[in-house]
């Protein structure tokens, strides 16, 4: 089953999402713009689209494999959310975590966005947790 989303071009040079495979969960993002991201930057860099998703739904923005392994390059906020009320245009947050210097070419493949089903929580408050054999242990409680 195929969930619909409108897309706007916000910019008439906006590449629409696409998937690069049959069977893909995640869609490539194109930038819409030239930029360098010099070792330890943080750029925003805009796709020129906006969206409009069903109630239910998110769509989840991740980095691409290729450029996290080969270049150092991820999404400084991953997964990011766009909501489903949001219908500004999507900007992907972009971090260089390598010691040289990444250009970004327009129309380049930034990140993939992922559709993906979620429920509304109801809160709940309540003096007792059920107890569990983790109970309150974190971080390393499990070893190495």
């Amino acid at each position: 089953m195929k969930t619909k989303i409108k897309i706007k071009r916000l910019n008439p040079e906006a590449i629409l999402p696409s998937y690069a495979h049959e069977g893909d969960a995640g869609m490539d993002i194109f930038s819409l713009e030239n930029a360098v991201l010099q070792p330890g930057e943080r750029k925003t860099v805009p796709t020129g689209l906006s969206f409009e998703i069903p109630l239910g739904y998110e769509i989840q923005i991740r980095p691409r494999s290729g450029l996290a392994l080969n270049h150092g390059i991820t999404l400084s906020n991953t997964p990011g959310t766009l909501d489903s009320g949001y219908r500004g245009e999507l900007k992907v947050g972009m971090i260089n975590l390598s010691k040289e210097s990444y250009e970004v070419k327009k129309g380049d493949k930034i990140a993939q966005i992922v559709l993906a089903k979620h429920e509304t929580a109801e809160i709940q408050e309540v003096q007792e947790l059920s107890k569990t054999s983790r109970g309150n242990n974190g971080f390393g409680s499990t070893g190495k």
